[in-house]
């Protein structure tokens, strides 16, 4: 069986790299997100990965804090980069071919985002890792992902979370929450669902991109969900 999407863009929180831990990088489960990676790359599946920073850092109250908003937003901007660098790390061990692209330029750890190079690499099956964000304070890595992926054309965004999907209520709140398979962009709108921040959905709704929103730390469903199997939630238009 073929792959149902070729060119993909799997979003990833910083969250999910600490693991067990409460602040920064676990490296078994730096592996493990390797290692599933390692088999969808197998498949002939072209990888784009953008991933947040809140392990290292999150926004903080400026009132508390003194630092402002456009300051702590690069402060997190940089902790991706950071993440970026460790996911490159555990995706060499597995022996795929990697490049990390900036959204700030510092050339000497990464290249600067480019987009005609960052869909070359992906034509030679190289894993582009996207870091900074957009390179702008007031936006999430969210929108950078939803950016990226209708930049470098991408057929999907995979949203890998804690959840296997979207539900009518959080499921770690109300046990009554029930799951959608497959739910339309208005419909989340209407509903209030927070399926990502409002504008990188509206990219994405804009676009016709479509999103799915997967559980990544159960094993084998990041494979699933490429061959076109019915994991976690899709969103379409």
């Amino acid at each position: 069986m073929q792959p149902r999407y070729k060119r993909i863009l799997l979003k990833l929180s910083g969250e999910s790299l600490m693991g067990d831990k409460s602040f920064g990088l676990d490296p078994a489960m730096i592996a493990r997100y390797a290692q599933s990676i390692r088999e969808i790359h197998d498949l002939g599946v072209e990888i784009a990965i953008v991933i947040g920073g809140g392990n290292i850092y999150r926004g903080m109250n400026e009132a508390e804090t003194g630092i402002q908003r456009a300051q702590g937003d690069y402060m997190g901007m940089l902790a991706t980069v950071i993440n970026g660098m460790a996911l490159q790390a555990g995706l060499e061990k597995e022996g795929m071919f990697t490049r990390l692209q900036s959204a700030i330029k510092m050339e000497q750890i990464a290249e600067p985002y480019i987009r005609r190079r960052a869909i070359r690499h992906l034509e030679k099956k190289r894993l582009v890792i996207f870091g900074a964000g957009t390179g702008n304070p007031y936006f999430t890595t969210d929108t950078a992902g939803s950016l990226r992926a209708i930049e470098i054309q991408a057929d999907v965004i995979l949203k890998g979370t804690r959840v296997d999907g979207i539900y009518t209520a959080d499921p770690e709140k109300d046990p009554t929450a029930t799951k959608y398979d497959t739910i339309t962009f208005n419909e989340c709108i209407q509903k209030n669902l927070k399926v990502m921040d409002m504008t990188a959905f509206t990219l994405c709704m804009e676009n016709q991109l479509p999103i799915i929103v997967f559980d990544m730390n159960k094993e084998g469903n990041l494979k699933k969900v490429v061959m076109g199997e019915e994991v976690g939630t899709l969103v379409k238009g």
